[in-house]
Parts: C-alpha cells; structure tokens; sequence
C-alpha cells in the first residue's frame, strides 16, 4: 500500500500516474454531499438536537417571564451557523473526492487542503463491510490485510465509523453502493483466486465490532 501526497499534477482524475498497461479502470465515482453531511457530520441529528435545546430555553425563558424573540433568535442564528458549516464541510469534502477501482487496486484521492492519495491493492484487502443508506448510496469500508494501517484521522471522513484501533478505509456515501460492492467482491476475486473474502452486507454499524460472513 502506498500513500502519495499530491499537489496539483494528476496523470488522469484520481490517479496520480499513468496505470500500467494492464490495468484499466472500472468504476469511479464520489460521495453525495448531502449524505455525507448526514451520516459523516451528523447534521441532521445536530439541527434536531438543536431543535431540541431551543424548546428547553423557550420553555426557561417563558417561565422566567423574559421576552423570547431575542434570545431564541441568537440561538437559531449560531445553530444555522454550525449547521451551514458543517454542510459546508461535506460538499467541499465530496467534491475534492475520487474513488477509483481498477482490475487491480482501489485508489482513494481525498483531501480538502492536502490532497492525499491511498492506493489499496486488491490483494492487501482481507475483508469488506457493507452499509446500506438513503437514496441507494452507502458506505463500504475496507479491512487491510497484515500490519498496514492508515491513521484514522488521516482518512477522516472516509473511515469506518468506530475503527480506531485499525482504521478501515472507507468508500463513504456512494450512489449506488450496492452494485458497486458487488462489482468490488467479483474484481477482487479474480484478483485473488481460491481465496475467501470477508464480507459483511448486513449491516456496517456504529458499533465497534461487527460479524462478518464469509464470501
């Protein structure tokens, strides 16, 4: 595995080189902005929570007497503020992001400020999760074989949630996550024949640990 650090140069989108001759491109794609902003930052469950916070100080400031328009008012503005930017976040975030598969690898190109690039080869993949979201996209996270590790918060956010004792790398919030898991398990087994993949379709939960079910 190998980890590049980019500037402004790509051989072509996503790929910081020319692929070799025998290596061609399967599929690419990106995270949905507005996914990501629910499931990576947590939007929506913020702006209900602030929701929640607001009825709280109405209810105090009602019960003290205190009129209510200036304080809620505040308190709606800085809550748009968080939201607006973490919502900010996630777009920037999906669109400075290209996932790539190849017959022999996954390339990852990630970074807002710094660019960064992580070149999975399919034969140092042990294992793939599968979480399913709204609008067809989901997240699916990959577990590394041997002693290769990511930091975790160089991959923030396209890390499995939870997985900070071996960070798996993550396709977060893809259209189409399905098929493409599909397509991921079938070039991965031709890239490695006879050997079994963990695979995990039930669910990628928040939780630390997870069951998966051999392939």
């Amino acid at each position: 595995m190998t980890v590049q650090h980019e500037h402004e140069f790509e051989a072509s989108p996503g790929l910081p080189e020319k692929l070799p001759a025998n290596e061609h491109i399967l599929w690419q794609g990106a995270p949905d902005w507005w996914q990501l902003a629910v499931h990576a930052l947590h939007v929506r469950s913020l702006a209900f929570y602030f929701a929640g916070m607001m009825a709280i100080q109405a209810a105090f400031l009602q019960a003290d007497g205190q009129p209510l328009v200036p304080s809620l008012a505040l308190s709606a503005g800085l809550a748009c503020l968080a939201l607006g930017l973490l919502a900010a976040t996630a777009w920037f975030s999906a669109s400075t992001t290209l996932y790539t598969l190849t017959n022999r690898r996954i390339v990852m190109r990630i970074g807002i400020v710094l660019t960064l690039t992580f070149n999975l080869p399919l034969r140092q993949i042990a294992g793939a999760s599968l979480k399913a979201q709204g609008a067809g996209c989901g997240d699916i996270a990959l577990a590394l074989k041997g002693s290769d590790r990511i930091a975790w918060a160089h991959l923030w956010p396209h890390a499995r949630p939870w997985a900070l004792r071996r960070p798996e790398p993550t396709l977060r919030c893809v259209p189409g996550a399905q098929a493409l898991s599909a397509l991921i398990v079938r070039t991965w087994k031709e890239a490695n024949p006879g050997v079994s993949l963990v695979m995990d379709e039930a669910a990628l939960s928040s939780a630390p640990q997870h069951h998966p079910a051999t392939v």
